[in-house]
């Protein structure tokens, strides 16, 4: 086993009950066979994150994060796939591919895909990695790939898993998303990546991030009142209705608004928790004599990692724009508030303090 220059204890930032947060003094991981320890390049704060710490669905002591890039800092017993020194992305989850739900396609259900590879998570110094993702998952950035964009690889890959359950299979037509954070942005940018030739409109009640829609590609943008929505989408589709909405707030009232937008056919992408307990009424009989279509996506699997990483290192999808901060782990608090106030897009955590 390697790793002489891991020092024996590490800084992770850890939950307290209620949804607090505190930086903790850890012992350093070391590998098992098969495994393998990343210092902490960055990783960025998601939206799930902050999910939940307000839910409050986090274990005392737990660590959050894990949109990850590190530098191999020890390999242990039979690792052959990196070496140290070496820059790399990995996800967090990785499915068995043998059980039933993942030969039915539902691979992010898998019951192994639930377990977290990252030991403590992505918000420590030193992280280590579980067997399977280093031998399925663990992905080399090339040298011309910025950390910063090479942390979207598992976001993205969420993103992508959604635009192939819309079903939105020509570069023509178009398509809705529901909020400009940076999840909704994502999307804009994952849609110009693998369809470029279709129309995005991007909805969202703040004008200054409607304003980086626009200047990420969008074709059009508009506020959250449902009139503006619909002279929007109809404006992109020739009065025909989006072909997807994509979904990036949550709730019944934005499920309610999409479904209005939709064409003949259409889909309803939901990429985002809504309240505790919410549920959603609508007419049934549009839906069913229009034939419309609500699916939800969660996460993303390592084929949708794969495809997006080769769109990322082949600089055909570059999010790293959407990064507005980077904070030392110790300033997590305040990277969180900047979040929940929408202050910032997307926070990146760095290891280090601050100065």
């Amino acid at each position: 086993m390697s790793g002489a220059g891991i020092p024996d204890h590490m800084r992770v930032v850890a939950c307290r009950d209620g949804g607090g947060l505190g930086i903790e003094e850890r012992p350093s991981p070391r590998p098992s066979d098969g495994e393998v320890v990343l210092r902490l390049r960055v990783c960025g704060l998601c939206g799930t994150d902050l999910f939940k710490l307000a839910s409050g669905r986090v274990r005392d002591g737990q660590v959050l994060g894990h949109e990850l890039v590190g530098t191999v800092a020890a390999v242990g017993r039979g690792v052959r796939e990196v070496r140290e020194g070496d820059r790399v992305v990995v996800p967090h989850h990785v499915a068995c591919g043998r059980c039933s739900l993942c030969r039915r396609g539902a691979k992010t259900m898998c019951p192994e895909f639930k377990h977290n590879l990252m030991d403590p998570g992505g918000f420590a110094e030193y992280v280590r990695i579980g067997e399977p993702g280093v031998r399925h998952a663990m992905r080399q950035v090339p040298d011309d790939v910025r950390d910063a964009a090479a942390s979207f690889v598992e976001p993205a890959a969420c993103v992508l898993r959604g635009v192939d359950k819309a079903m939105v299979t020509v570069d023509s037509g178009s398509a809705v998303v529901l909020g400009a954070g940076s999840m909704g942005l994502l999307h804009l940018l994952v849609l110009r990546a693998v369809r470029p030739g279709l129309r995005v409109v991007v909805c969202d009640p703040d004008i200054r991030r409607r304003g980086v829609a626009s200047r990420l590609g969008a074709y059009a943008v508009c506020g959250s009142e449902p009139d503006e929505l619909a002279e929007a989408a109809g404006a992109a589709s020739d009065g025909l209705g989006a072909d997807a909405v994509f979904d990036t707030v949550g709730g019944s009232g934005p499920l309610i608004a999409a479904l209005d937008t939709l064409r003949p056919g259409g889909t309803v992408v939901l990429f985002a928790h809504a309240a505790e307990g919410e549920t959603a009424g609508f007419e049934l009989n549009p839906m069913f004599t229009r034939e419309l279509k609500v699916v939800a996506t969660y996460s993303g699997t390592v084929e949708e990692q794969e495809r997006i990483a080769t769109l990322i290192f082949s600089h055909r999808l570059d999010a790293s724009p959407l990064v507005t901060h980077r904070m030392p782990l110790d300033r997590i608090e305040e990277a969180v508030e900047l979040a929940r106030e929408r202050r910032a897009l997307k926070v990146l955590m760095t290891p280090g303090v601050a100065s």
